[in-house]
């Protein structure tokens, strides 16, 4: 089979490693901005009201996580909401789009614990499904989650019985290889179709997402595979894709060039690709730590400030990880 349909079912299949509830964090198999700190979110919370108040969202925005997981991130960004400006809470409109039922059956239970009836969560299995005027869409690690190919040389991979075979011809992948200076890689497959389906679900938005990886294409392969907050390179020679297989979860590098296009050529206009670090301070999480510490006694304010320290420091999540924004 396909590389592509592999992962495909490696993550999203019947019994994939997305399928289900994981954990994310310290008792998972790793890390995220989002488990990381509140903060993250809160930022966001910040720059949506920023949005608002210069009139590029209207109060009754759409405001739409994208592959949520556990729901954490989108219900840190209205807790702060609540903080900063409660009344949007009774404005704003709340989605995810989430594909797996048991995901936002997790999700509902979530934000029934945390909000009660006070905020009301809209969820829809695809961007397809929704049609709005104004909104404000956020993901975070969602490029890396896409299905890939693999590129060498001029064929694409081909799967057999969990081995990896370059024999295939894909004229597709190899023109997207050439155009990115790749001679080996991964060819992310899926970026148009979700920015098309995006710039058909509503008139007039912002888009910002995060992830690891660079505007220009690595140079080699980048695929991996992380078990218990151990990195296994996919074509080290001791792995044992089988027993991996479905019960981890297998990333890549994103080439931002190819998502930038990708929305590009849907008619939506690229913003800016900033570090992570760039990109939160830029939007106010010193601010809003500086509120915390008015606010808060010395030893919950040092507790945060650690945690947002590993979302802003380079040798942690501040350089490696990218903020890109579009809009329409």
């Amino acid at each position: 089979m396909k590389f592509s349909d592999y992962m495909g079912e490696w993550l999203y299949g019947k019994d994939g490693y997305y399928a289900t509830y994981k954990n994310i964090g310290k008792g998972g198999d790793f890390y995220t901005s989002v488990s990381t700190s509140k903060f993250f979110g809160g930022t966001i919370a910040k720059h949506i009201i920023s949005l608002v108040d210069e009139g590029f969202l209207k109060k009754s925005a759409v405001i739409c996580e994208i592959g949520a997981h556990h729901g954490y991130f989108l219900a840190d960004v209205i807790e702060f909401i609540y903080t900063l400006r409660p009344k949007l809470l009774q404005t704003l409109n709340f989605v995810i789009i989430e594909r797996f039922d048991a995901l936002q059956e997790f999700q509902k239970n979530y934000f029934k614990e945390s909000f009660g009836d006070v905020v009301k969560l809209t969820h829809y299995k695809s961007l397809n499904e929704l049609k709005c005027d104004n909104a404000f869409f956020i993901a975070n690690e969602i490029f890396d989650a896409f299905p890939c190919e693999l590129y060498y040389k001029g064929k694409s991979a081909r799967v057999d019985k969990h081995k990896i075979e370059f024999d295939a011809d894909n004229e597709w992948v190899k023109n997207k290889a050439e155009k990115y200076h790749k001679d080996r890689g991964e060819i992310a497959i899926g970026y148009e179709e979700f920015a098309k389906e995006m710039a058909l679900a509503c008139k007039k938005f912002e888009f910002m997402s995060f992830d690891y990886g660079e505007m220009g294409a690595r140079p080699d392969f980048s695929l991996r595979v992380y078990a218990k907050h151990e990195v296994i390179p996919f074509f080290d020679e001791n792995i044992k894709r089988e027993e991996l297989f479905a019960k981890s979860d297998i990333t890549y590098d994103v080439t931002f060039a190819h998502v930038k296009d990708a929305f590009v050529e849907a008619g939506v206009e690229f913003i800016e690709l900033k570090a992570q670090m760039v990109a939160l301070v830029d939007m106010g999480i010193l601010e809003l730590l500086e509120i915390l510490k008015e606010k808060a006694d010395e030893k919950i304010y040092k507790q945060e400030l650690e945690k947002v320290k590993i979302l802003i420091l380079p040798n942690f999540l501040g350089e490696r990880f990218k903020m890109i924004r579009f809009r329409r």
